[in-house]
């Protein structure tokens, strides 16, 4: 039986689940794993769950400086002091687990390499898919693949807010105000609904995935602060649903595009079907074809679940930790990032109601080398000067379809353009 003392830094929701899921669990990892874990100390501004005056340190320097404490979690949030106390343990030859993409991401190289300076382990699968083990498949079941695509939901907030509003026929600011209310959105909703979080897990997938150093300043972020009632009415009616997707795809010649947008797919997609807070990924190998994974994506017990579970595999490889290494593979200054990608797209424009417009919609379209496969014309609302026009095109690249919406808006009997959605098949 091997001893292992932990520290966790921050008592939140996610600390607190840690410290119940090791009293929980304890018993059962013992008599799997041969491992007996014990939180020894915590460091917390606040707590979510009842701790031991004596468990509570008073500043980071004492648990670095504790020789008994070998694995330290890491599920404060943010940049700082985050990391600043993930370098701390790791110099002090602490193997670090963490849940923080925000940091990882922006960060990561940093981190390893002061984790392979002291010989500690650094393992974060926590901070992609809450429950989900698809950083632990990418790195350890995966070898014989290689994978050209990676893309699905990694943001619970983002796809309750949007099943609410295709089953209930809500907007957006009203599920957004519910989900503050329930606990599933912060109270400063921001890095969730403009797409950040999902950034950040991107990031960290493409990565792995691609076995090239993805950063998040190379992915095209876009939230669903514009998707309206009238956009999921009218994507049903076209058999569309629309999800926050994160979608990564390497090219035959290497080169990689990453974006992060609200999607439609189509209703019989696998992803149509994951509704509320769930999350799901999907994969696709050389030899292995499409796979998804599925879960929980966030939450006290799923993802203390993944925080412990790198704990167990840290202590197996203790003498040979396993890192999400970089070497021997592209840097991000070697890689070509894509940013013209090719697409569908959905486009909603509200338009004078009278003859000729769609001729001179299609043909600024056709200049521009985007041919419409649909269109949907409804007349105006009496008292209303304006109708809705929406187009879906055939598959387009992304820069020539941006320069034909400029060139639609400059025409006076185009009233606006309130949205344009990805369409993904």
């Amino acid at each position: 039986m091997k001893d292992v003392k932990v520290a966790i830094l921050g008592m939140g929701t996610v600390g607190g689940g840690i410290y119940q899921l090791i009293e929980r669990e304890g018993k059962n990892i013992e008599h799997k794993d041969g491992i007996r874990l014990e939180v020894k100390k915590t460091l917390a501004l606040s707590y979510a769950v009842d701790v031991p005056e004596e468990k509570k340190a008073k500043d980071i320097d004492e648990i670095v400086n504790d020789p008994e404490i070998s694995i330290v979690a890491e599920v404060m949030g943010g940049q700082h002091p985050s990391k600043e106390f993930i370098l701390k343990a790791l110099e002090a030859g602490k193997t670090v687990v963490s849940a923080n993409k925000d940091m990882i991401s922006q960060n990561w190289p940093d981190l390893e390499a002061a984790a392979k300076r002291s010989g500690a382990g650094f393992y974060f699968e926590a901070a992609v898919g809450g429950g989900i083990p698809i950083l632990r498949a990418l790195n350890d079941s995966m070898q014989a693949n290689s994978i050209d695509r990676i893309y699905g939901i990694v943001n619970g907030t983002t796809n309750y807010i949007l099943t609410k509003m295709d089953d209930e026929g809500r907007d957006f600011a009203d599920v957004l105000k519910e989900a503050q209310e329930l606990g599933y959105a912060e109270a400063n909703p921001e890095s969730d609904v403009e797409g950040y979080d999902a950034r950040y897990k991107l990031s960290i997938l493409a990565s792995m995935a691609f076995h090239a150093r993805v950063p998040v300043d190379k992915i095209y972020c876009e939230g669903i602060t514009k998707i309206t009632e009238a956009d999921i009415a009218i994507g049903r009616e076209l058999g569309y649903v629309v999800k926050l997707l994160a979608i990564g795809k390497k090219d035959k010649d290497g080169s990689i595009e990453v974006r992060v947008h609200p999607t439609m797919i189509g209703k019989d997609h696998a992803l149509a079907s994951i509704k509320g807070s769930f999350n799901a990924i999907f994969i696709n190998g050389s030899a292995v074809g499409e796979m998804m994974w599925y879960g929980k994506g966030a939450g006290d017990f799923p993802t203390a679940s993944a925080l412990v579970s790198d704990m167990v595999y840290a202590v197996h490889h203790a003498d040979n930790p396993r890192y999400a290494t970089f070497e021997n593979t592209y840097e991000a200054d070697q890689v070509k990032f894509n940013d013209n990608w090719l697409t569908e797209y959905f486009i909603r424009t509200e338009v004078q109601d009278k003859p000729g417009v769609l001729a001179k919609i299609a043909g600024i379209f056709g200049k521009h080398d985007v041919s419409i496969e649909s269109v949907i014309q409804k007349g105006a609302k009496p008292g209303e000067i304006s109708a809705p026009l929406i187009m879906v095109t055939h598959p387009a690249h992304e820069l020539d379809l941006r320069q034909a919406i400029e060139e639609i808006k400059e025409l006076d009997a185009v009233v606006g353009v309130p949205n344009c959605i990805r369409v993904e098949k």
